[in-house]
């Protein structure tokens, strides 16, 4: 590229930029904030208990999943769901805003007429607290979250459980979600 026509806020040499190092990648910047995230919750544990940690953890993340929960719904019309699949591909939509399918290993399914299940074979957050050395007295907040998108997509749950957690030895996580009126 000639000199002046490299496009506009593109380093240059003149900036003391290195033009030689690369740019990091999209994921390579959510590991570094999941660290953060996961040495913080480190630090909030150490200095005030691990169960103020978990509680902290689980109102921050019920926040950003009612969020989040509210913009699925707006993508897919501002309505409620037609029936329990289009719900369970709302549920796979927040999913994969709060967790990328990069960042995990898993999915949803209609179990029965009024129940959807989200498994998980790999949970990055899990993955991230476990380095930062804080498995032991971390509380996984996935219940919290299921709220929250629930609450964000105007969906009454009358089951919200986890019947197995990556967290403490299983395969996987399993997670149950009922839901008040199936007919929606």
């Amino acid at each position: 590229m000639a000199k002046g026509t490299e496009p506009p806020g593109s380093p240059s040499p003149a900036d003391g930029a290195d033009l030689a190092v690369p740019r990091p990648r999209t994921m390579d910047v959510y590991r570094q904030w999941w660290l953060h995230d996961a040495r913080w919750y480190q630090g909030v544990a150490k200095r005030f208990g691990h169960a103020a940690a978990n509680e902290i953890n689980a109102e921050a993340l019920r926040y950003v999943a009612v969020n989040v929960g509210k913009r699925v719904r707006r993508q897919f019309g501002g309505g409620p769901a037609a029936d329990l699949e289009e719900l369970r591909r709302r549920y796979d939509a927040c999913s994969e805003w709060m967790f990328p399918s990069e960042l995990r290993d898993g999915g949803t399914a209609v179990v029965a007429d009024d129940l959807i299940e989200l498994t998980m074979r790999q949970n990055f957050a899990v993955t991230m607290v476990r380095m930062a050395g804080s498995l032991d007295g971390y509380e996984c907040p996935c219940t919290d979250i299921h709220a929250g998108w629930s609450e964000g997509l105007g969906v009454e749950l009358t089951r919200n459980c986890a019947t197995a957690c990556l967290r403490t030895g299983d395969p996987s996580c399993r997670l149950l979600m009922g839901i008040a009126d199936p007919t929606l």
